[in-house]
């Protein structure tokens, strides 16, 4: 499996791994609307951005989160 990166989908990344860890990963830097549309298509790095969250933190709990 590929590492995670910030161009990748919402909710492709919601399916990568363990769902639980990964949210909580995603709850922990303020995205609390993982079920939401934009979340389709809506990259990491969109997402990060908009809820102002540094990226390569992000990126990097969730490649830990998913044992990457």
């Amino acid at each position: 499996m590929k590492k995670i990166t910030g161009d990748m989908l919402i909710a492709e990344l919601l399916n990568y791994g363990d769902t639980e860890k990964i949210a909580n990963v995603l709850f922990s830097f303020g995205m609390h609307c993982l079920g939401c549309a934009l979340a389709h298509g809506e990259t990491i790095a969109q997402a990060a951005e908009a809820h102002g969250a540094d990226l390569d933190e992000m990126i990097a709990k969730l490649n830990e989160a998913c044992g990457l």
